[in-house]
Order: C-alpha cells, then sequence, then structure tokens
C-alpha cells in the first residue's frame, strides 16, 4: 500500500467556501500590518534572541507570557538555527519535563509530565495527530505547554501539548538559503523566500531536501518539503492567508537494540537487530490552510481551516524480546498502513470592553472536525512461524513472506468533532488579573470493522465533556509574576480514532492539573520561571479484579506525576545568551492500571533532567555554543524491569559571520565527549542507542 490520493469532494467544496469569504472556514494566519501595530513581538510571529514575551497557545489570544497561568517552554527560531535543530526530539531536549519517546522508529512520541502520546502535536492551533515525523524547516516558533489543555484542545492533551507555529508572509523582502553537511553522509538545504505583491499581497515559500545515513548500519533517511503561502489584504481590516504544505519522509524504521537483564544488551550501538533492509517507513502529508481575519472594529473574527491528507506505511523486523541466557533474541515482524483525514475549523471571536473597572478580554469560538483513518496491520512470517530466534552476536533476520492475519486490524473509522468554548481574561487590577475558561465538546466515533472473520465487530461511540480552566495572576511589579491555575483535559476510548469491544462503553479517563508558578525579569531581557504541579490522571483502565481472564476492563486506575520546572531564557550580558530548563519529576501508578500495579514508575520519566545551552558573541563575527544535558536514569517501561542508564552530554558549536552579516558558517559538534547513552526507548527490549560525536557544518546566506 503507498499514498493512494483521496480528498473527499466534501473537503474541497469547505476549502472553496473558505477561499470565497465564507467566514464559518479557515486555519492559523497572518493579519496585516494595518491590523497589528506598535507590537514589537506577535505571538505568532519572530522572536528576538532566546526569550519570547508572547503566546496564544494557551489562551488563542495574543497574550504576554507574564499573564499566562501555566508553565509553556516557547522555543524560537534562533534557538533551533543555533542548534541546528532538525526534529521535535532535538527541541525536547531543552524543555524542561519532556522526553522523546522512540516511537517504533518511525514517528514523533513524546512524554509530558510523564504522559506518553503520539497525537498530542499542533501546527497553528489546529490538530495534527496523524503518526509521522516533524520537521523545522518552516517553523517560527515551537511552543510546548506542560499541563492539560482541553479548554483550548479539546479532547487528549493529558499531559501537555506541542504546538508548531509556521513562518508567515510579510510585507517585505524574505530571502534565506542554506546548505549543510553532516556526518553519515548528511547533506540537507533549505530555503526561504517572499516578498510583498504590490500594496495588498504578500507571498512566501519555505522549502528543504534531505538525505542522511546514520551511525547505526543499514539505517538511512531521505525527505523533502515546501510550503507556499500568500497572505491578501483586500481592506484595511481584513487579510486572506493561504497555504499549501507538502511532506516527504522515507527512512529505515529503527527499533534500536534489546535488553539482557535489567540494561540494554551490550552491544556495538550500531547493530541493527532484525532486518534494515525491510524495515522501511514512508509518509506523505499534504496539507491545505486558510485563514481569514476581519476586525469589525472592537470585535476581531478569526476563521481558520485546515484540511490534511496522511498516507502512511511502515513495516519493521525488529527484537520483539531480550536477549535470554543462550545469547539468543527473538525477532518478529509487521507492517501497519494509515490513510487518514483530517478536516477541521475554527471560528473565533474575540472583543475587549470594560464593565465596573474591569477589563475583559473575551473569546467565543467553535470547532468543527472530521476525520476518517483506513487501517491495515499484517503479522510478518518467517516461514510458518510468527517469529525466528537468532543469535544476538548476528542478529539479522530475514522475513520471507507477509500475509494477512486473521487477527490483524483491517477497519477504517471516522470521527467527528463539535465543540463551542468560552474565555474571559479579566484585569481586576494592574496587579491581579483572572483567567477563566469552558469548553463543551462532542466527540464521535464510529469504527468499521472490514474483517470477514467471525470476530468482526462494528463500534461506535459518543462522548459528551465540558473542560473548564481558571487561573489567577499577581503581578506586584512589571519584573514579577505568580500564578495559580487548574486546568483539565478529557481522554475518550476513541481518542486516537480507535475502538474495542472492552472499551466501547467506557467513559472518558481525566487529567487534573493543580499548578503554581512565578516568572521573574532578571533584567530586561532575561526570564527565569518556576513552576510547581501536580497533575493527576483519573479513571484509567485496568482489568476487573473480580475476573481478570475475561478481558473486561474497568475504571478505577489513577497515574499521578507530582514535580518542579524551571527555565531560564534570554541574555546574561549584551554578549551571553542562554537557553536553560530543569526538571524533578515523580511520576508513578497511585491505583493499579492496565499496564501497571499501583506503586510502579512510569517509564521514560527521569527524576531529574538538567539542560543548558550557551551562545556567546566573541567578537569580529564570531560566535561559539556550548551544551550541556543531564538525564537521571529511567525505567523503559511500566514493568519497572529494565533501566536506561544516567547519562550526560555535552554539545558545542561555532560560528562565524562574514562582514556585511549576510553570510554565516556554522559548525555544530554533537556529543563532543563520545559517550555512550540511551536516551530513550519504545519498551523493554526496543531501547535507542545515543549518537557518537558527529558534526554538522552549515553555510547560510541572505539575499
Amino acid at each position: 500500500m503507498s499514498f493512494r490520493p483521496r480528498l473527499r469532494p466534501v473537503v474541497f467544496a469547505m476549502l472553496a467556501a473558505s477561499v470565497c469569504g465564507n467566514a464559518a472556514f479557515a486555519a492559523d494566519a497572518v493579519l496585516a500590518p494595518v491590523l497589528v501595530q506598535d507590537q514589537a513581538e506577535r505571538a505568532d510571529g519572530a522572536v528576538q534572541g532566546y526569550r519570547a514575551t508572547r503566546s496564544a497557545t494557551f489562551t488563542k489570544t495574543d497574550t504576554p507570557l507574564k499573564e499566562v497561568p501555566a508553565a509553556i517552554t516557547v522555543v524560537p527560531r534562533s534557538v533551533i538555527e543555533d542548534q541546528a535543530m532538525r526534529s521535535i526530539s532535538d527541541v525536547l531536549r531543552y524543555v524542561p519535563g519532556t522526553t522523546a519517546a522512540q516511537g517504533e522508529g518511525n514517528r514523533d512520541q513524546i512524554v509530558i509530565r510523564g504522559n506518553n502520546t503520539t497525537a498530542d502535536f499542533f501546527v497553528n492551533g489546529i490538530r495534527d495527530d496523524a503518526q509521522i515525523f516533524r520537521d523545522l524547516y518552516n517553523v517560527e516558533r515551537v511552543e510546548v505547554l506542560k499541563g492539560p489543555g482541553g479548554m483550548t484542545f479539546g479532547r487528549g492533551g493529558a499531559g501537555g501539548v506541542v504546538n508548531r507555529v509556521t513562518k508567515r508572509p510579510v510585507f517585505g523582502h524574505v530571502g534565506e538559503a542554506s546548505v549543510t553537511l553532516g556526518s553519515f553522509d548528511q547533506l540537507r538545504g533549505t530555503v526561504d523566500v517572499g516578498d510583498k505583491l504590490g500594496d495588498k499581497a504578500a507571498w512566501r515559500l519555505n522549502a528543504m531536501a534531505e538525505r542522511a545515513d546514520s551511525f547505526r548500519d543499514g539505517v538511512d533517511a531521505k525527505r523533502y518539503a515546501f510550503n507556499p503561502s500568500v497572505t491578501f489584504t483586500p481592506g484595511g481590516n481584513t487579510a486572506l492567508t493561504l497555504a499549501y504544505e507538502r511532506l516527504y519522509d522515507e527512512r529505515t524504521a529503527d527499533r534500536g537494540i534489546p535488553s539482557q537483564g535489567d540494561r540494554p544488551f551490550d552491544t556495538k550501538r550500531s547493530t541493527f537487530f532484525g532486518n534494515a533492509d525491510q524495515s522501511k517507513s514512508r509518509a506523505m502529508v499534504d496539507a491545505l490552510s486558510a485563514v481569514l481575519e476581519h476586525d469589525f472594529g472592537g470585535v476581531q473574527l478569526k476563521n481558520s481551516l485546515s484540511v490534511t491528507q496522511y498516507d502512511k506505511f511502515y513495516q519493521n523486523v525488529f527484537a520483539g524480546g531480550a536477549v535470554n541466557g543462550a545469547g539468543n533474541v527473538r525477532i518478529s515482524a509487521y507492517n501497519s498502513s494509515n490513510l487518514r483525514t483530517n478536516v477541521f475549523n475554527q471560528t473565533d471571536l474575540t472583543t475587549k470592553f470594560a464593565t465596573g473597572g474591569l477589563k475583559h478580554t473575551l473569546l467565543a469560538g467553535i470547532e468543527l472536525g472530521h476525520q476518517d483513518s483506513d487501517n491495515e496491520r499484517h503479522t510478518g512470517f518467517f516461514g510458518s512461524s510468527t517469529s525466528a530466534t537468532v543469535s544476538a552476536a548476528n542478529p539479522i533476520a530475514t522475513a520471507t513472506s507477509f500475509r494477512f492475519n486473521g487477527s490483524d486490524a483491517n477497519n477504517t473509522v471516522e470521527s467527528d468533532t463539535v465543540a463551542a468554548y468560552l474565555q474571559d481574561q479579566v484585569a481586576l487590577s494592574e496587579q491581579w488579573k483572572v483567567l477563566a475558561g469552558l469548553r463543551w465538546d462532542q466527540f464521535k466515533v464510529d469504527l468499521d470493522d472490514k474483517r470477514t472473520t467471525t470476530t468482526r465487530r462494528d463500534l461506535s461511540h459518543t462522548d459528551t465533556e465540558v473542560s473548564p480552566r481558571f487561573g489567577l495572576v499577581w503581578t506586584p511589579t512589571p519584573a514579577q509574576t505568580y500564578y495559580a491555575s487548574y486546568s483539565y483535559a478529557f481522554l475518550p476510548s476513541g481518542e486516537q480514532l480507535s475502538l474495542a469491544a472492552n472499551t466501547e462503553d467506557m467513559k472518558p479517563e481525566k487529567a487534573i492539573n493543580h499548578e503554581i508558578g512565578a516568572r521573574w525579569d532578571l533584567n530586561p531581557d532575561l526570564t527565569l520561571s518556576a513552576a510547581v504541579f501536580r497533575l493527576t490522571r483519573e479513571d484509567m483502565k485496568t482489568s476487573d479484579p473480580t475476573n481478570p481472564a475475561s478481558g473486561r476492563l474497568v475504571q478505577t486506575g489513577e497515574q499521578r506525576t507530582e514535580g518542579v520546572e524551571i527555565g531560564l531564557q534570554g541574555k546574561l550580558t549584551p554578549w551571553w545568551q542562554v537557553f536553560a530548563g530543569y526538571a524533578n519529576l515523580d511520576s508513578e501508578i497511585t491505583k493499579t492500571t492496565s499496564s501497571a500495579p499501583k506503586g510502579r514508575k512510569v517509564g521514560l520519566v527521569p527524576e531529574q533532567m538538567v539542560s543548558l545551552w550557551n551562545r556567546f558573541e566573541l567578537g569580529h563575527g564570531w560566535g561559539a555554543g556550548l551544551g550541556v544535558i543531564h538525564q537521571d536514569s529511567s525505567y523503559t517501561s511500566f514493568s519497572n524491569t529494565v533501566k536506561l542508564p544516567a547519562f550526560t552530554r555535552v554539545d558545542g558549536a561555532l560560528y562565524y559571520s562574514f562582514p556585511g552579516g549576510r553570510t554565516r558558517v556554522a559548525l555544530n559538534v554533537e556529543n563532543l565527549t563520545d559517550k555512550e547513552y540511551f536516551p530513550t526507548a519504545h519498551s523493554d527490549t526496543n531501547i535507542s542507542p545515543g549518537a557518537p560525536l558527529n558534526a554538522k557544518l552549515t553555510l547560510t546566506h541572505a539575499f
């Protein structure tokens, strides 16, 4: 199965309605400059240096970060470029309270405050929940919200969300190109160009192409993407932005190495277990978006439409068990295909007014969504068996055939979302502010089982839920802010577009977060932030204790994460910038779930994480970077059997800007000490080795 072009006629009808000016449809875009004045930074725009001061991720309104009662880490473009980041996992290294999971080597997967997810990704505030790898070529900033965001984002997001804010057309010239040469035959090129089209339109094009091998035997990747966009401003109070993105990603699905006993198996970090030639992942993403923004004079309208098709196939031959005492390991295989279409529309109305001495910023909105997903999964057979046993000293196996197995998935899932939300940001005085919001969601999932076996069963479920949020902000002086907040999210059984007979009638799980935090401006360009929180996930599924063998589930489980997160971003001096974070987390099962009994620790959650990146200006065009990342040991899974050892990694960089400032050369070196370490895993038997010392040389030219 590979890349079947299919966008339903209703999708084109909705997009056409948006382009023709129907205010019911539009996706996150840009107001013309005439609509935004006297503001150095905008929530969906570029950040000067390492410190962001505004965000719309939590509130859906352009809000100063000091007035947001939640922990948010904004990773701006400057940090992404200085560290030569290419992926979401690169970004998360410097976000306290988060880690990147392996994702079976074929997708982005993250752990935020102890909650493991593949679905809580957004782009410009619109759901982007397919299981793919994302690129940063067209990103202005990446914002990571810690804590539930149900009022803003609806279902899911128990631990938080990752929101990419993309570049947008500007009414002026844009021109920059870069080429990167790196270790393991990496070659990457990017381009970012744009300009205005008269006084009432502007365009922009971002593009990327890359190929690379790996320190892992037989592993490689190739990908490309392009993202044209155009903004029209037919009147002084109206802006319409249209965009299209194509992303193609093909790579080896790398599941890492197995364990032996309670540790990763002692082997060369390059060793591939299974068969790299037969472990391939391909993804094609086509995304259309349109945003209509209009100022009625006191009331602002924003309509966002996003239509995205994801075509994904992957196949892997991998270690399906630990290395045994005889030095052998079991090899398993399967393949999976998914064709998904997402259609989401958000309509927001925002207004500011005063009543009785109180100043209000009122937001009211509606979200409509439809998703359909075709899924197939086949078990791999080694001859007549579903697994093969090989020597861990030579762990290469060949899958001789792949055929449909009756127990595998073959279904179509459709979901519909209808939501309405209301939020008020109230300034009680110059020092005290309140944020209160409420969202109502109706989420319906239908599964059509296409199998012809006797186990076939069609399933359907509808959840109706209300997600509240409340925050109190105290600003005793302009340089310091303190807040307390409560946030909530719900996780329905069909959240990730799947249902089973034993989950069809279950109510949603609940994620509840209590948090207090502070932000201090240590100088005009440097902010220190801190948050203390307790995040509880209730009504988790567990086997029926009265009849464990029945397969019946009940909702008596609970998981809790408590901790402290600290961030430091900005300029320590005019020549020294810093982007740093620290987290101390305690994440465990507090009531037995279907994954683990009470008392077990949550996998991939180190107790302590520290990250520190420094950028130094040395003068005469020279600059340098130095970064340190430390993680305590953590379990690979809920089994609490295998541990990833603690590690400390050191990175460095050297920059030179030629006279005139239009051309820059950057040398980034990762893992300067060539440390052997294991940053993440997917399970007890799929553990990812960290890359050895490697380098990237990037030439960037502005024109």
